[in-house]
């Protein structure tokens, strides 16, 4: 698939068959009974309203869970109901990116390709530095 990018200034158009399709950034996970950190390579999605990390990365990591009250539905791209994934647990950590520490509660999800998946909120609010050309 073709991806087109329009430049405003000149009014030309650039084809690109492997423009920029996932932006990923590394950060720093820890666990806060043990102070213990990871690095992890997360996708940064415009798209989200949430922050998730996969329930196979955390059962890897043996990270600890929080069971919710209640579960929350997932909607997929299109708007529908996910009948397959639910939210059940969260968990708190620090988050490292540049320099900044933040503790977050983060929703625990299965069946994803990522580790850790960031929100469009997150992103206006570190506003992080992304290589374009290396897609990074």
């Amino acid at each position: 698939m073709l991806s087109r990018i329009i430049n405003n200034t000149s009014g030309c158009s650039l084809y690109n068959e492997k423009l920029l399709r996932e932006v990923t950034v590394k950060i720093g996970l820890e666990r806060i009974n043990i102070q213990e950190r990871v690095t992890v390579k997360v996708l940064l999605d415009s798209r989200a309203i949430g922050l998730v990390i996969s329930s196979e990365f955390v059962r890897k990591q043996k990270f600890k869970l929080k069971k919710i009250e209640r579960p929350i539905y997932i909607r997929n791209v299109d708007g529908t109901f996910n009948k397959k994934r639910l939210i059940e647990y969260t968990m708190k950590m620090n988050i490292y990116y540049q320099g900044h520490r933040e503790r977050m509660e983060i929703n625990v999800i299965g069946g994803q390709k990522w580790n850790v998946i960031l929100e469009i909120s997150w992103l206006a609010h570190h506003n992080p530095k992304i290589n374009w050309e290396k897609e990074r």
